[in-house]
């Protein structure tokens, strides 16, 4: 299983604002797969791999609807991330899968991929996540959440990880958790140059155990220019001596 440094993983449940500005979406940090804070629109948490992204959005929580279908659409991803929450992914896939068929937004679709991803149905979960990307281009946590499903799955795909990663990176260049993971999958490639920027990054906007990886991919980056510089030298040196 390939395998990366500890990154975040963010969750995605609770209905708020679809088009809330990023500045208005709160982010908390918490341990791995916690409770969620049912008072923000977006939360975070933290996991074994790469991060999985965060509450998910519909509508605004004082927001009304005349229309008995977009209602009906409501009230199932309502339902089913009640139903999240309570730790019954089946049936909450099932209602957020009855309000995809409804309505199609990019939080219901959101929402199912995550129970899809719970559910370890990790290809379900990337292609109802690229749907809700096309929905709504702007969000940097379907392209994490992809990111994430593509590091977990069976046969894992950092190269297309580190795709999603590095759009979500240009979209939200001071995110500090994608700044992280992002980091995280490229010393996994070996890019480590690249990586040590990320996690400088990410330490800047407020990660501190990015202080422990920077160190350490300072160390191999200086253990391969050490190591480089040692074959040089050999290599001078054996080509001095077959002159002589």
């Amino acid at each position: 299983m390939f395998s990366v440094a500890k990154p975040f993983f963010r969750q995605a449940i609770r209905s708020g604002a679809a088009t809330a500005a990023p500045a208005a979406q709160h982010r908390l940090l918490s341990s791995l797969r916690g409770c969620a804070s049912k008072t923000s629109v977006h939360t975070r948490q933290e996991g074994a791999r790469i991060s999985y992204r965060r509450w998910a959005s519909s509508t605004t929580a004082h927001s009304t609807t005349t229309d008995p279908a977009e209602a009906e659409a409501l009230q199932c991803l309502e339902e089913g991330t009640q139903k999240l929450e309570d730790g019954d992914v089946q049936a909450a896939k099932a209602l957020y899968q009855r309000s995809v068929e409804i309505k199609r937004t990019a939080s219901s679709l959101f929402n199912l991929g995550v129970t899809h991803y719970h559910l370890k149905e990790y290809d379900d979960a990337i292609a109802v996540w690229k749907e809700s990307i096309a929905l709504q281009p702007s969000s940097t946590d379907a392209h994490m959440n992809i990111a994430s499903a593509y590091i977990i799955s069976p046969v894992s795909r950092p190269d297309l990880a580190l795709h999603h990663l590095s759009v979500a990176a240009s979209l939200a260049p001071d995110d500090a958790e994608i700044a992280f993971n992002l980091a995280a999958v490229l010393e996994s490639c070996g890019r480590l140059e690249e990586a040590l920027k990320y996690y400088k990054r990410s330490k800047t906007y407020g990660v501190e155990r990015a202080d422990v990886h920077i160190r350490n991919v300072s160390a191999k980056i200086l253990g391969q220019k050490m190591k480089a510089a040692e074959e040089e030298l050999a290599k001078e040196q054996k080509e001095s001596k077959s002159d002589s």
